[in-house]
């Protein structure tokens, strides 16, 4: 059976941090998920390790946040490889500072959520300079947009051409509403950008409640399919955020579905190896 590294690990560990974008989701509003909450669903599922990515905490708690899973890590029992860390391009101020600190502790990469940002956040020289700051330190730099805003997600791409940038849950398209169109359009399009990496995870959250299956899913892991190809994806569970479909073993197992109909050397690439070199993972 074939690694899955999983480039996608969300935690919430409640007593650490403020979750305040969980309040009105039923069933992330309460309690902890933690590491050994995510090792006990995945034991026996051939993950070969896990990447943590920011939780998207309250401001005031981002740079703690990468410290507390700093001190997590170190127990080699956690299974969690690299940290995908905070960070907040759009200001000046303490930019500088914190990317050296969180480079000092060796994180693996960099994410600002710019999906529930305006527009005109990652449009902004400001923002632009500093990813690019990323990139010169030699870290690749995650991205979730909305469908809707998949022509700034290309706009900042071309501005960022010389960096690798990860395009999480396949562009988010809107699944429950059956909506296709121009999302398709648009992640064809952005696809042409090789700095673009296409992360297969989040899609089974965006499914309409008890229907997330492959087969809801099928058009749209099969269009960044012919899109990206295997050499520019990378999988990630998005837990626990994929309960909202019904949950990270359903989803493993239509991830393990969709690779069995790719060459082994296809499938090795989505499941673990393109994760490998693009993050620097050493497992």
């Amino acid at each position: 059976m074939i690694d899955l590294l999983d480039t996608h690990q969300h935690l919430i560990y409640r007593d650490q941090a403020g979750y305040s974008w969980t309040k009105d989701i039923p069933p992330l509003a309460e309690g902890d998920f933690t590491v050994n909450d995510y090792k006990k669903i995945t034991q026996d599922l051939n993950i070969c390790g896990s990447l943590f990515m920011e939780t998207g905490v309250d401001d005031k708690d981002y740079q703690k946040e990468t410290h507390f899973i700093k001190s997590v890590m170190e127990d080699s029992a956690s299974g969690i490889k690299g940290i995908i860390a905070s960070i907040r391009p759009e200001l000046d101020e303490d930019f500088d500072k914190w990317l050296e600190e969180a480079l000092a502790i060796n994180v693996c990469g960099f994410r600002r959520i710019l999906h529930v940002m305006p527009n005109e956040t990652s449009e902004n020289s400001v923002f632009r300079n500093n990813v690019k700051k990323i990139g010169a330190s030699g870290k690749p730099f995650d991205i979730c947009y909305l469908p809707s805003q998949l022509s700034i997600a290309l706009d900042f791409a071309k501005a960022c051409e010389d960096m690798p940038l990860i395009l999480n849950h396949c562009g988010v398209p809107s699944i429950a509403a059956g909506e296709i169109d121009p999302w398709r359009k648009d992640i064809k399009a952005l696809s042409e950008m090789p700095n673009v990496i296409c992360k297969l995870s989040g899609l089974m959250a965006y499914c309409a409640p008890g229907t997330s299956s492959l087969e809801t899913i099928k058009p749209y892991v099969d269009h960044v399919l012919e899109c990206f190809g295997a050499n520019r994806m990378v999988w990630g569970s998005d837990w626990p955020v994929v309960n909202l479909g019904k949950g990270l073993q359903e989803w493993i197992e239509v991830t393990r579905n969709i690779l069995s109909s790719l060459s082994e050397d296809e499938a090795n690439k989505i499941a673990h190896l393109n994760a490998k070199k693009i993050y620097n993972i050493n497992i």
